[in-house]
């Protein structure tokens, strides 16, 4: 085979078609593209992503604009308002508060919120409490008791979280126990350093007492 041999498949290469050259090539006056139309006119058509007038993808598709937390606990909110009604002595779940018509949703558990007054001398169990409804409760001598979901078991509270209920909040908590730490330190510091100077008080005598011979032994 020579270079003058080579010669591309047979049916690979195809002229081109030749546009508006009459009505007898078949392409003639409107080339193959019709009669007005956005597409029959030159530097016309449709982009790709064109979806004919409808709401494109790119605005469709929602945004990230913030964060949202995958694990937040959705709760059923009931007010102290709903409760203030209770007899002293009453135990209120959430099974009395479906019973009595004062929680709907019965799907999610349920959290006791601070709007209102507290009932006096009452038992509530719930799954959470806010701060405000936890504090006006035990200001009003009754008893919280958190309780697990789905189970409804009681919830036995670890003592940190016991210490906070009552007064400071968490991180203020740890804040005021690392101070606390590091005061102890600096307290246990200084009588080390105390020793030491005595110490050292200590030791000057006996060198002093031991150079006196020697002098008068000179003398």
């Amino acid at each position: 085979m020579k270079l003058h041999e080579l010669h591309p498949k047979p049916g690979a290469h195809q002229p081109p078609r030749r546009l508006g050259r009459g009505h007898g090539s078949g392409r003639g006056k409107t080339a193959g593209r019709g009669t007005k139309g956005q597409k029959s006119r030159t530097g016309g058509g449709i982009p790709a992503w064109f979806e004919g007038g409808q709401t494109p993808l790119h605005v469709r598709t929602p945004k990230l604009h913030g964060f949202k937390n995958r694990f937040r606990v959705e709760y059923a909110p009931v007010n102290l308002a709903k409760l203030s009604g209770a007899v002293k002595g009453t135990l209120i779940t959430p099974d009395a508060l479906v019973h009595d018509g004062l929680l709907r949703d019965t799907k999610l558990p349920v959290k006791v919120l601070g709007n209102g007054d507290a009932p006096a001398g009452v038992t509530v169990h719930a799954h959470a409490f806010s701060r405000s409804a936890l504090d006006k409760l035990l200001a009003a001598g009754s008893t919280v008791q958190r309780i697990s979901w789905p189970d409804g078991l009681p919830v036995e509270e670890s003592p940190e979280v016991a210490e906070t209920d009552g007064g400071a909040p968490p991180a203020k908590a740890k804040r005021q126990r690392a101070q606390a730490a590091a005061g102890e330190g600096e307290e246990t510091s200084v009588p080390e350093e105390a020793s030491a100077e005595e110490a050292e008080e200590e030791e000057a005598p006996a060198t002093e007492s031991k150079s006196e011979p020697e002098g008068e032994s000179e003398s």
